[in-house]
């Protein structure tokens, strides 16, 4: 365990995996000024883990993981099995693995990763699984985690979703997505060093796209949804046929209740 003094609070951090958080974050709240439960939703890149870090993981009660990967992401790297958790494979689609050396230029990627994010509102397999997963969340009575390879956009619009359900400002809920540009530094710069030494440094702007986080792309996906169903709530209703009863239960589980008076 990390503890990260710049928040004032411990935070848990993996070894192994870089992007793995609290998706109740460093102590947000709701625009009400409700707290949210720390340790109950849990967020990840891909479960390559070491030994301590699987036993961390067990340590904090995980009693389920949903891995939103491809398959082809999947069978190229498993997850390691976190003791006493069940996994469950809930895919999406993203980037096809590869994608990025067909992409001419870095124009291109950032309309290929805004079509992903469309993707995630307009595409029927994409909502059945968020759907899925959001159920599972709410439904739940231990804590879980949801991961998919960088744990930045599949993951990052299935955290933005629940955030926005449990009522956290649009402004915490965009400022969290972007914290995996700072968490997965390390990595993204190790991953476009691989680019510049196989493919030529050329190449680096082209695939840089695909390995941030950017508001345009979160952005991409809301308007999508404001586009398809009206608002974010008409997508969870209406798209992901979420009924109120699951929402209130997803809300419930993340929102401290503060209780009379």
């Amino acid at each position: 365990m990390h503890v990260d003094d710049e928040w004032g609070d411990e935070i848990t951090r993996l070894a192994s995996a870089d992007n793995f958080r609290d998706v109740a974050g460093p102590g947000y709240t709701t625009a009400s000024g409700s707290p949210l439960r720390p340790g109950v939703l849990w967020r990840s890149n891909e479960l390559q883990l070491i030994d301590e870090d699987a036993a961390l993981l067990a340590s904090l009660g995980i009693g389920a993981v949903f891995d939103l990967r491809g398959s082809q992401e999947v069978e190229a790297h498993p997850d390691v099995e976190v003791p006493g958790a069940t996994w469950h494979h809930v895919e999406v689609g993203g980037i096809p693995p590869g994608a990025g050396a067909a992409l001419p230029d870095a124009a291109a990627a950032v309309d290929a990763m805004l079509d992903v994010y469309r993707r995630f509102v307009t595409d029927p397999g994409a909502r059945r699984s968020f759907s899925t997963l959001l159920a599972a969340l709410a439904t739940s009575s231990v804590p879980q985690l949801f991961h998919c390879t960088a744990g930045k956009d599949r993951t990052g619009w299935a955290a933005a979703l629940v955030l926005h359900v449990a009522g956290v400002a649009d402004d915490v809920v965009e400022a969290d997505y972007l914290l995996t540009n700072e968490r997965s530094a390390d990595t993204r710069a190790k991953y476009l060093g691989l680019v510049a030494e196989h493919l030529g440094a050329d190449r680096v702007p082209t695939f840089e796209p695909t390995m941030v986080a950017d508001l345009a792309y979160l952005r991409a996906a809301v308007a999508q949804a404001e586009t398809s169903y009206g608002s974010l709530g008409g997508y969870l209703r209406d798209g992901l046929g979420l009924g109120d009863d699951v929402l209130a239960a997803l809300r419930a589980r993340l929102v401290v209740d503060p209780g009379p008076g």
